[in-house]
């Protein structure tokens, strides 16, 4: 995949008309929890709550323009379920998503208040997809994937944003699902010609990208079981792996109690609510604190959308069931 400083011009302007830049900031507290300076990029403060909206954005308004005005179709957890349809709206562009049974009760209503008809099918994410891919063939609609060139240019503006207000950055803990997260910081900091380590992030109970950062070619799994359900993924895209296996440093797997414990620093620390995935870089960063210490390093919070419940389990100390 060939992203340009065009692609990523017309990127921000795309995104910008929608939105502004989010935050990043060097939080004292998580500093001394850690023993280094933390950036934490928010993507919580996006219109959506979660970073993929920038590709949502961008890849509707592409479409649009290319008169590519039917109905389309995907399929998700619920971040990249909300970002189809907030750019879908701007353009008059009609959206179907498709979760999985059982998926987040508040996420969904985030969905249906955006406007798509949600497809309830499947035992999780993998699942959902085929049944998208299907549903696509039968109703004649266009299937957009969780991972495309339109996404990945639009989520690398979070990383410019991020690599620009922090300068030097030794390591970035970046979450991986589908993976557009982790190669648009990867596009990002080539494209700036920083030396960063880029460090991809994921849950025991979904480790298919660990598997295959390690055995050098794509090994999907046959469940994911994670309470952080925007990385409860078992079939990694081929694409995608070709740019983590060459752009990342290194894959760090962290436990569901540790991304809880990251859940409640971030709480305390920041007063920021983070979801599962969101959390789970500043998981892997404080399981690693020892090698990051005295170093400067950036975290990305990806999202905030967790349902009350399993918050408030998070807040009383527990850690949620998958």
């Amino acid at each position: 995949m060939k992203i340009t400083a065009d692609d990523l011009e017309s990127a921000q302007r795309i995104v910008y008309a929608a939105m502004p830049p989010t935050p990043q900031y060097a939080w004292p507290l998580l500093a001394e929890a850690v023993g280094a300076e933390v950036w934490v990029k928010h993507e919580n403060h996006t219109p959506t709550g979660a970073f993929k909206v920038r590709g949502g954005i961008v890849h509707l308004k592409r479409r649009h323009d290319q008169g590519l005005t039917r109905g389309v179709i995907s399929a998700t957890r619920g971040n990249h379920g909300q970002s189809i349809p907030f750019g879908a709206r701007r353009v008059g562009i009609p959206v179907t998503i498709v979760c999985p049974v059982g998926n987040s009760v508040e996420k969904n209503a985030a969905m249906r208040a955006l406007g798509v008809d949600l497809i309830e099918v499947g035992h999780d994410f993998d699942a959902a997809r085929e049944a998208a891919m299907e549903m696509a063939r039968e109703r004649n609609l266009d299937f957009i994937p969780s991972f495309a060139p339109d996404l990945v240019v639009g989520v690398s503006t979070y990383a410019h944003e991020l690599f620009r207000a922090a300068g030097d950055l030794d390591t970035v803990y970046v979450p991986v699902g589908m993976g557009s997260g982790i190669c648009g910081v990867i596009t990002a900091r080539d494209m700036l010609g920083l030396k960063t380590k880029v460090v991809g992030v994921v849950a025991e109970g979904a480790n298919a990208i660990a598997l295959s950062f390690a055995a050098g070619n794509p090994v999907s799994t046959n469940q994911a079981i994670t309470f952080a359900d925007g990385m409860a993924v078992r079939v990694v895209n081929p694409e995608a792996f070709d740019m983590i296996r060459h752009g990342a440093d290194r894959i760090v797997t962290v436990s569901d109690d540790e991304i809880a414990d990251a859940m409640r620093a971030y709480y305390r620390c920041c007063h920021t609510i983070a979801e599962g995935a969101g959390a789970a870089p500043l998981a892997a960063l404080m399981q690693e604190r020892d090698a990051m210490k005295g170093k400067r390093v950036g975290v990305i919070l990806s999202g905030g959308n967790v349902d009350m419940p399993k918050f408030a389990e998070v807040l009383e100390g527990r850690t949620p069931q998958p």
